[in-house]
């Protein structure tokens, strides 16, 4: 570690030395409020009573978890206790998460001339701290168990390391378990009458904002660098413009390597875009983490596996990816692979959170392997817990439609509900479950040592995982070679529910708009115009003169409700193509007006927008369900829904039925009419103006407004 002494640099052996022997003087000490900074499971608990034992200076825990007679209190409480004791002329250990500067403020205010201010930062990797909460029972807080994962998640996300100009002291930052140990020993050694150095102590890169959490991670910039063939390492580099130290991490390289720039300040957009499209399988190291097994003989298998499924893949790929960086086993497979020459455009390591590839490191992966237990339940192993809580109550329940257990060697692969958060946030269409052997005596079916047999179980779990993933390369949808900015993949089977305002199965006969958006060569006698984002044709049955569709060629946009911000793109061109044949009819006939929208609960599976002219002049507008689903609420503007996805995420819906059934009206001059004949011979002669609220905005395209119709 390095150390800070009131701004001088020291050697970390001074450090020891000098407060040692402070710990035993002569002079007048002063209370201490001991604020411990820390997500839950990095040992704080643990650490004020250790020193409670071994020290002679009296020291009392605060500790909202149990400050109010045992049960758990305010921060007032705290508060109260801490000045209390301090009074008393004891020191006191603030035994709370203390993450963000807000939190610790007014405890901070607790010392003075007479008291000092101290900060333990128990900064220990995200990854232990969750192990430790999964494993542990009877907290004080009741923090335990695999849910906690998204806990830990949420904490570190805001966290903000302390520092000195806040009023502290002294702040010891402790990265790993043996910094923890030498923090120790310097409490436990402080007597009554003791002092410790004021300074900063122990943090490697203070302009670093923080550490990742177990829910977040670093991006994986491509950066291709011709050098010669050498085994993968991790090195460090100093950056020349300042003292952050980056990591670069060489994946599987051959004659050309690629390298990946590893930044706690992430560059978005960092995954090529062309790879959106590629099917990909994001896969964590089976069974070397819980289950114990032993990562040299786990790396071997890795290689091996991946090595004998690389022809079978074609333009797919296979991700590893781990949470920290200094991953042990992904620089073993890095290494191996690289002896193989393994191509790493279609292998290679990711350092990262394997529940936000795509949102937070710009990686799209279709697939993600689950290293599941037997019962196939959340909770248990980490990787386990964290896609289990980011796949929502509809994986759980997907998973459980197909089995309630897994044996050991085996997979399962599940389908992945549009309603989930890894589908609609992350692009995940399935989910594949494996259980691999177990080594961990302290788990379910342990094989006790016996490698020959947890070798064979290992091996046949990532041929399953590997063909499991080629079986859904396989059916997914094909698109053209040139499509890759707003296609998500979506799962071979069709969908049966969804989400928000709808909840039905799509019939076969529901399906033909989703078969030509998918497939438009196939139908190439009703299609007018097809590109890698969308597909026109005239509507089959055509409630007026001119009445077209846009569909978009989107994967999991079955209906407006399934719209989110990151297809706002995609809406922005679906409009501007309804635009453009809006114009087109335009100047063939003058006297049209159109509106663009989408039905607020289709009657079709695959999100489409309406160009539709308001002459209403068919035959195939028969009754009062046609009309009112285009002169209602139950009809949206394309600019009303850009405008709410844009601001909010997702369009404003109010499904509600009575819209259709409403009484017939003229949508210029809003006069009532019994029957549907006699509604249309009215608007066929009314001349009366459009109501202003669609008049505003370019919600109507008409010859004299059209140039101003831009979205």
């Amino acid at each position: 570690m390095e150390m800070d002494i009131d701004g001088a640099c020291k050697p970390k052996e001074k450090e020891g030395e000098e407060e040692k022997g402070k710990g035993k003087g002569k002079g007048k000490g002063k209370p201490i409020v001991a604020i411990l900074v820390g997500a839950p499971g990095s040992g704080k608990s643990t650490f004020c009573e250790n020193v409670m034992r071994a020290s002679s200076r009296p020291w009392v825990r605060i500790c909202q978890d149990t400050i109010n007679n045992g049960k758990a209190g305010t921060k007032p409480h705290c508060l109260k206790s801490a000045a209390a004791s301090l009074k008393e002329g004891k020191s006191v250990f603030i035994d709370r998460c203390n993450l963000e500067k807000e939190q610790r403020v007014d405890f901070v205010k607790l010392g003075g001339p007479q008291v000092e201010v101290h900060a333990v930062v128990l900064d220990l990797p995200a990854k232990l701290c969750v192990s430790r909460i999964v494993k542990r029972t009877g907290h004080e807080g009741n923090l335990e168990g695999g849910k906690a994962a998204a806990v830990v998640n949420r904490m570190l996300k805001n966290k903000e390391l302390p520092k000195l100009s806040e009023g502290f002291s002294r702040i010891t930052f402790c990265l790993n378990e043996t910094d923890v140990e030498a923090a120790l020993n310097n409490y436990n050694a402080l007597s009554p009458l003791g002092t410790l150095p004021h300074g900063c102590f122990g943090q490697k890169n203070p302009n670093a904002k923080t550490q990742l959490g177990i829910l977040k991670f670093l991006k994986r910039p491509h950066e291709t660098h011709s050098q010669d063939s050498v085994p993968s390492q991790l090195t460090k580099e100093k950056c020349p413009c300042s003292s952050k130290t980056k990591e670069t991490v060489s994946s599987l390289s051959g004659a050309a390597s690629q390298k990946i720039k590893v930044s706690e300040d992430p560059v978005a957009g960092s995954i090529s875009q062309r790879d959106y499209d590629v099917p990909t399988l994001a896969f964590p190291s089976i069974s070397t983490a819980d289950f114990q097994f032993n990562l040299e003989k786990a790396s071997d298998i890795i290689v091996e596996k991946v090595e004998e499924f690389m022809d079978k893949l074609g333009n797919a790929r296979l991700v590893l990816v781990d949470l920290t960086h200094g991953s042990k086993i992904l620089s073993l497979v890095r290494a191996k692979a690289a002896q193989k020459n393994i191509d790493s455009k279609r292998f290679f390591t990711f350092v990262g959170d394997i529940t936000q590839l795509y949102s937070k490191g710009g990686l799209h992966c279709n697939v993600i392997a689950n290293a599941a237990n037997w019962r196939l339940k959340p909770g248990g192993g980490v990787v386990n817990a964290a896609i289990f809580n980011a796949g929502g109550p509809a994986l759980e329940a997907a998973s459980k439609d197909q089995a309630i257990s897994l044996l050991p060697g085996n997979t399962m692969v599940v389908p992945l509900p549009s309603t989930s958060p890894l589908y609609s946030k992350e692009g995940v269409t399935h989910v594949i479950h494996v259980l691999g052997p177990n080594m961990n005596p302290e788990r379910p079916n342990c094989l006790d040592n016996d490698y020959i047999k947890g070798c064979k179980i290992l091996q046949d779990a990532y041929s399953s995982l590997f063909e499991g993933f080629l079986s859904i390369a396989k059916t997914q949808v094909k698109f053209p070679k040139t499509s890759s900015r707003n296609i998500l993949p979506r799962p071979s089977v069709p969908e049966d529910k969804m989400n928000g305002t709808m909840n039905r199965s799509w019939a076969p006969w529901v399906k033909s708009l989703y078969n030509i958006a998918m497939q438009p060569e196939k139908y190439k006698d009703e299609v007018l115009e097809a590109s890698d984002d969308v597909v026109v044709l005239n509507d089959k049955y055509p409630k007026a003169k001119r009445h077209l569709l846009v569909l978009a060629r989107f994967e999991g946009l079955d209906c407006l409700v399934d719209a989110r911000k990151e297809h706002l793109q995609l809406l922005l061109t679906m409009h501007e193509v309804g635009l453009k044949w809006a114009d087109k009819f335009l100047h063939e006939d003058a006297s049209l007006v159109f509106r663009l929208g989408y039905h607020l609960v289709p009657s079709m599976r695959q999100l489409h927008l309406h160009v539709i002219s308001q002459d209403f002049d068919s035959k195939c507008l028969k009754n009062k369900k046609h009309w009112n689903s285009f002169n209602t609420a139950f009809f949206r503007d394309s600019l009303d829904v850009i405008e709410e996805v844009s601001n909010h995420g997702k369009a404003t819906l109010q499904d509600d039925n009575r819209l259709l059934s409403m009484e017939l009206r003229c949508h210029r001059c809003k006069s009532a009419h019994p029957n549907i004949p006699k509604l249309k011979s009215h608007i066929s002669n009314c001349q009366a103006p459009f109501s202003a609220a669609l008049q505003k905005n370019g919600r109507l395209v008409l010859v004299q407004s059209n140039s101003g119709c831009d979205p």
